[in-house]
């Protein structure tokens, strides 16, 4: 009898797993993948379950939740302190508590609110310390930093310059009420919740701050208007 043969299998190639695709983010020009949340694209309830999975030790879901609300919370700080040059350090501060305080956090609320929340805390703690600490280095006035690294020839600069310097000096409860309301797009009732007061007090300093604006702007633009209206001369040659 002729023993059947053996078969011996033939190993089977594996392929390599795909690469994710990647982008250049618009904001910050770090690489990212393809499907993860350009900053500020997220809604609140993803946010939310990102902290609250970075909560419990997810790092892609702390990583993801860094990521959706870095734009929010630079702006924030950027504005409220009224010092472009030192927001990187103020949102570096803000994520170092946040992510410190994960396993805390109940979801009870927005995360994005809780977020800008300890953001506030951090600027007034920046300001506590400068007020009892006099500064050594000579820091550029923080319009004439935004005038130098913005491009003038950019549509609105003229604007966004103006706006920067109306809001440095107003009062900063106004500013803070403005700034979480029209820049950041949070509800009144979440700008209540992240500065702690009443959704009538986020009203009313919101309605003040715009009457600021426009006293600042309207001799402007009565100026342009008077311009505009002059009689042109012609001289002859």
């Amino acid at each position: 009898m002729i023993p059947a043969a053996r078969h011996t299998p033939v190993p089977t190639r594996v392929p390599p797993a795909p690469i994710p695709p990647t982008r250049i983010h618009p904001t910050t020009g770090r690489r990212t993948r393809v499907g993860d949340p350009v900053a500020g694209s997220a809604d609140d309830s993803e946010i939310t379950a990102w902290a609250l999975a970075a909560g419990l030790g997810d790092r892609r879901a702390a990583e993801l939740f860094v990521r959706a609300t870095y734009d929010d919370v630079r702006r924030f700080v950027a504005h409220l302190s009224a010092d472009v040059r030192g927001a990187d350090d103020l949102t570096q501060e803000t994520y170092l508590r946040a992510l410190a305080s994960l396993a805390r956090f109940a979801g009870r609320s927005c995360a994005r609110v809780w977020l800008l929340a300890i953001a506030r805390r951090v600027v007034v703690d920046r300001y506590r310390r400068a007020a009892v600490r006099p500064r050594i280095a000579d820091t550029a006035d923080w319009v004439t930093v935004a005038d130098r690294a913005q491009p003038r020839h950019l549509p609105g600069f003229e604007e966004s310059v103006a706006l920067a310097d109306a809001l440095a000096a107003m009062d900063p409860g106004r500013r803070q009420a403005f700034v979480l309301t029209r820049l950041i797009g949070l509800s009144y009732a979440e700008a209540a919740d992240a500065l702690g007061c009443p959704v009538g007090t986020i009203r009313s300093r919101v309605a003040r701050a715009r009457r600021d604006l426009a006293a600042v702007w309207a001799p402007e633009a009565d100026y342009a208007d008077a311009r505009s209206a002059e009689p042109t001369v012609t001289v002859p040659v």
